[in-house]
């Protein structure tokens, strides 16, 4: 049987860089995407153990999204996993938010609109055109990198933490379109912070809570997640700083009911 398959967008550094190396460690064969940085994206691919396709692509391009998964499935046959990862920050337009938060009206509109675009549009793009080669395989997972819920709401972290908010939203719909089908969705976030570019500054860089994790956080999460022992969890959040390998359901975070039709 031939080694699984995965797409790993925004590859090129940080948690995506990270997630590449831990599954081409695993045994999977990648696909592995940036949309800036040719060479961000060769370093990562150059310093994999196993086979690996690096492809320059905005995963919020509907072309190279398409063109991805196309790619994907020319080059390995199958795919079985789609990690959406790729996403961009209030760094895009400013290098102190983590100290002097901007407020909404201040946000130039490119910036904002970029930051949808690879937020939001990317992970439905990525995961529109991977869906149907998993539901013909019987079998996929999709999981989505989230962040924590008040970052959602935190002053000064608009749209970053909005797109987000939409992002779990999506995750919980797309797993119910995807019910019966084997193939499952699920957010997974760090718990806080992570030592990533997310975070400015090259010194006394801290999160909100004055900590940073490791980029490591997500690691057993994300291998629990795309494995066997995962079967029928779907539209669920999964934090990886809770991670414990004797109780994986222990870091599961509620995702409450469904809100009533008023």
């Amino acid at each position: 049987m031939s080694s699984p398959v995965a797409i790993v967008t925004g590859a090129g550094r940080g948690i995506g860089r990270e997630f590449a190396r831990l599954l081409s460690g695993a045994g999977w064969r990648l696909t592995i995407t940036a949309a800036r940085s040719r060479e961000e994206l060769e370093a990562t691919a150059s310093a994999l153990p196993g086979e690996a396709l690096p492809l320059v692509a905005d995963a919020g391009d509907p072309v190279d999204a398409e063109r991805t998964v196309a790619e994907t499935l020319a080059r390995f046959g199958r795919l079985d996993a789609l990690v959406n990862n790729a996403g961009r920050g209030p760094r895009e337009w400013s290098e102190t938010f983590n100290r002097t938060p901007e407020r909404f009206w201040e946000i130039p509109p490119d910036a904002w609109r970029e930051i949808v675009r690879s937020n939001v549009d990317g992970p439905f793009l990525m995961a529109r055109f991977a869906a149907p080669a998993m539901i013909a395989a019987g079998r996929g997972r999709i999981v989505n990198v989230s962040t924590s819920r008040i970052t959602m709401v935190r002053k000064g972290y608009s749209p970053y933490g909005p797109t987000k908010a939409a992002l779990d939203a999506m995750t919980r719909v797309f797993a119910q379109d995807l019910e019966g089908t084997g193939v499952t969705v699920n957010a997974l976030l760090p718990g806080g912070a992570t030592d990533t570019p997310f975070i400015p500054g090259e010194r006394g860089r801290t999160g909100a809570d004055g900590k940073l994790l490791p980029v490591s956080v997500m690691n057993e999460a994300l291998l629990w997640l795309l494995s066997g022992a995962s079967d029928g969890v779907t539209a669920a959040r999964l934090v990886g700083a809770r991670w414990d390998p004797a109780d994986p359901a222990a870091c599961r975070e509620d995702t409450g009911e469904p809100p009533l039709i008023l």
